[in-house]
């Protein structure tokens, strides 16, 4: 297979309009820390690589933004902003290795995306490269600048199925003076999200409320039912959260830092003790989250403040048989050789939508050469 790095934009589209063209089938990818991620990508002639797109285009520390290629790693981007105490605080998996425009095409996110959002909130501007050679922009570097901002968003998650992210303009978020984490363990699933409740319907807004079942809780080093609760901000508002919260187990600094450390590769860590893990990924209310944590034999974690949870099994039989008719959910990762023989499994019920998704990825890549199969074997 032809393998391609192109080191400008210009290259990037350039190498995808000449490999269109000539009808070969493509895989786009970036440092492939998410390659056991989603749907297998059918065979591929010439695989483009982003890796050496990796400058930062415009920082205005001033104006919060900053525009940075798709190949830089998402932890040198963070180490860069943290220089000036500010932050795009998506807290993605795979953090050390994947790029920003993995990060972006895969649509990964973290413990605070309670807060923040997740990158269609914190994304301003895009330039992409489509198959028939062109640089598009959308968006740009003013927060309130959304002029064909909605283009942009269409390839975040897409899997690269649609063109190539070339770079990303992000709104920045000052660091917090302080970050407290709550370490808060329980008997019961019930008690669990008892608290959960209170602390939701009270004046505290924390950046990240996780939960995780006893088994999930064990492997970062707690027990129990562990909600973690997390709280940035001014001496005062700490203060706050410390006489609302039990804060015998609080951490701060960098035990705290260690602790949604390990939390934010829970996912990365299980992948790599088990040869065929598999990950399924499911969304439900609040309401809806202890039924949905309810007798899985395995470790879970969940954003319990938005109704993510990931269940984490040692094989796709596992997972397959706790995916049920109406639960909304993808299997996230699973062993290459299942996913190749299994593509409708990954996501058993597409989003209602899925017609008019078929649709556009028909107006982008009418062929059907770029990842065709990445988003989760469907398209």
């Amino acid at each position: 297979m032809e393998a391609l790095r192109p080191e400008t934009i210009e290259q990037l589209a350039e190498i995808l309009r000449q490999s269109a063209s000539s009808g070969k089938r493509i895989i786009l990818a970036g440092n492939s820390t998410k390659a056991g991620m989603a749907g297998p990508i059918r065979e591929g002639e010439t695989c483009i690589s982003t890796a050496l797109l990796n400058r930062l285009r415009q920082y205005e520390p001033a104006d919060l933004t900053v525009s940075v290629e798709a190949g830089m790693r998402w932890a040198e981007f963070s180490s860069i902003l943290a220089a000036n105490r500010q932050m795009v605080p998506l807290d993605p998996p795979f953090a050390s290795a994947a790029t920003v425009g993995g990060v972006l095409a895969a649509n990964t996110s973290g413990p605070r995306r309670r807060l923040y959002g997740t990158a269609r909130d914190l994304v301003i501007g895009m330039t992409f490269a489509t198959l028939d050679g062109k640089l598009v922009e959308s968006g740009g570097m003013v927060v309130k600048n959304v002029a064909g901002l909605d283009m942009g968003k269409l390839l975040i998650g897409s899997f690269g199925t649609l063109a190539a992210i070339a770079t990303v303009n992000f709104k920045l978020w000052p660091m917090p003076n302080r970050r407290r984490t709550f370490v808060l363990r329980f008997g019961s699933l019930e008690a669990a999200i008892g608290k959960r409740d209170a602390i939701l319907s009270s004046a505290m807004q924390p950046a990240a409320i996780d939960l995780l079942n006893p088994d999930g809780a064990a492997r970062i080093g707690e027990e129990g039912w562990t909600l973690l609760i997390e709280a940035g901000g001014s001496d005062s508002l700490i203060e706050r959260y410390s006489r609302e919260l039990p804060d015998d187990d609080a951490v701060e600094g960098d035990a705290g830092e260690s602790l949604w450390q390990r939390v934010r590769e829970f996912i990365p860590g299980y992948l790599s003790a088990h040869p065929e893990a598999t990950i399924v990924r499911a969304s439900t209310t609040l309401a809806g989250l202890p039924s949905l944590m309810t007798g899985v034999g395995g470790e879970m974690l969940a954003r319990a403040g938005s109704g993510v949870c990931y269940a984490c099994f040692p094989s796709p039989e596992e997972a397959d048989r706790w995916l049920t008719t109406g639960l909304r959910a993808v299997i996230e990762f699973a062993p290459q050789s299942w996913r190749s023989a299994n593509s409708a499994a990954l996501w058993p019920q597409p989003d209602p939508g899925f017609a008019m998704m078929e649709k556009v990825k028909r107006m982008f890549d009418p062929g059907l050469l770029l990842n065709h199969g990445r988003l989760y074997g469907r398209i």
